[in-house]
């Protein structure tokens, strides 16, 4: 130990740190040619797995939504319709039972008990897909709890209608003022967020995967400096490896490009030629059952239950969801933002418009035989009112039947155009993201071994 001028021991030298070391090794290897080229083997080897990486991850995410589109977000939202068709025609359906007298038939109260068993289910299915916090979850509950007390009423209202006690139709018109003021507005909430959620899933699978291109660049752009850099110094052409790091990262850009540009249009064929149709389809529907329970309605009210302006309130609601479905006026072609309409421009093949010209066609006989019903009952004709509406000799039921089978005939080809176009899209990702990793592991090997050939040169 050597001692200092005044007597005590010098202080002991501090020692480097291994990261020190390190970063001095590689200022030491920078200056040479051969550290240079295992420094550059290192960027490119990383730059094209960076890429492949981000190409999985990204190409996954959007294949996972598109697969929420297909095979989750559409059939809730198509439960969702189902399940407000359901109330609906149940609600229509009571309405019509009730006019029919103290025994309704059979058939009439075995389609009432279908809709309801078959809004319980698709309430049941919808809610083990959906956290009870989400939007749509509130809904479920909403109807859930509501639904039992609706049927309580309806059954109370029939056991009244069966003794001819007018408090009957009392409990009815309250009935259908909770399935219009909760239930309805519920479900409708429900199809709202289930459409936003297949909206959302949309948006997820088409988004461009802007953090794979730009590595994608950066990779391509990187490998084509350092085969510049290797032509100027060694005047040779070629680097094997770098090339197959380069054929590897340009296969994987082009894979991605082309296949995302594909399943972007493939979704958006679904949507613009399945999902739209299917929504505008699916409140045609509903506005037509809503249009036939107002027109039962106006039988069992008579005048009853008016709006602010003094006009039969239920007759109002018929008239309104005439003019929703088809337009103003009686005859006619629909008008162009009118729900039929709508689907008529949206329909891409005559197999789908078809139908929908069938549905206006049958929306236009039930107009005009709904206009006879209100003349009778106008003049105080109440039973020849009642069978213009469901009797036997060409009623406005029969009309409604028509128009409802047409609408799901619609509904079926529309759903299968939707299901064609987005099994298309979404089949255009298979296999990239494996395929991008592999190549992308392929590609770090090419430029790996690239350099090491001009390492050995340094032998």
């Amino acid at each position: 130990m050597s001692a200092s001028p005044g007597g005590g021991s010098a202080p002991a030298p501090r020692r480097r740190t291994a990261w020190a070391d390190g970063l001095d090794e590689l200022r030491a290897a920078a200056v040479t040619e051969p550290g240079r080229l295992r420094m550059i083997g290192a960027v490119l080897a990383l730059l094209v797995l960076v890429f492949g990486a981000a190409t999985a991850w990204q190409v996954a995410d959007r294949a996972a939504a598109a697969d929420d589109v297909v095979g989750r977000s559409q059939p809730l939202s198509a439960d969702a319709a189902r399940i407000y068709r359901s109330l609906a025609d149940a609600d229509t359906t009571a309405a019509g039972g009730f006019l029919a007298g103290g025994e309704e038939s059979r058939a009439t109260r075995a389609r009432y008990d279908h809709d309801l068993a078959t809004a319980a289910r698709l309430l049941v299915r919808a809610s083990a897909g959906t956290p009870e916090s989400d939007r749509a979850g509130e809904q479920i509950a909403r109807l859930n709890s509501t639904l039992p007390q609706y049927a309580g009423l309806i059954e109370t209202a029939r056991t009244d209608n069966r003794q001819g006690l007018p408090l009957g139709g009392a409990y009815l018109r309250y009935a259908n003022g909770r399935m219009r003021g909760e239930l309805l507005p519920a479900a409708r909430a429900l199809y709202d967020a289930e459409n936003d959620r297949l909206a959302a899933d949309y948006d997820a699978a088409k988004t461009w995967p802007w953090g794979a291109l730009v590595a994608g660049a950066a990779a391509l752009a990187a490998l084509a400096w350092a085969q510049r850099r290797h032509y100027r110094r060694t005047n040779r052409v070629f680097n094997r490896g770098l090339v197959a790091a380069t054929a590897a990262a340009l296969a994987v850009l082009v894979w991605l490009v082309t296949g995302h540009a594909l399943a972007r249009s493939g979704l958006s064929a679904s949507y613009d030629r399945g999902a739209r149709s299917l929504r505008v389809l699916n409140e045609a529907r509903i506005d037509a059952l809503q249009a036939r329970g107002d027109e039962n309605l106006t039988l069992v009210a008579r005048g009853a239950v008016l709006t602010p302006d003094q006009k039969d309130f239920y007759e109002v609601g018929f008239r309104k969801g005439m003019t929703d479905l088809a337009g103003p006026g009686t005859r006619g072609a629909a008008s162009s933002g009118s729900r039929l309409g709508t689907a008529l421009a949206l329909a891409d093949d005559e197999a789908g418009r078809r139908p929908v010209r069938e549905a206006l066609a049958r929306i236009r006989q039930w107009q005009a035989r709904h206009a006879q019903a209100r003349a009778a009952d106008d003049k105080g004709d109440y039973q020849q009112a009642l069978a213009r509406v469901i009797g036997d000799d060409r009623p406005t039921r029969e009309s409604f039947d028509r128009v409802d089978a047409a609408l799901e005939q619609a509904l079926a080809h529309e759903q299968q155009e939707f299901r064609s176009a987005a099994d298309g899209g979404r089949a255009a990702l298979g296999g990239l993201a494996v395929g991008a990793g592999v190549l992308a592991v392929l590609g770090a090997v090419g430029a790996v071994l690239g350099i090491a050939r001009r390492l050995s040169e340094y032998r």
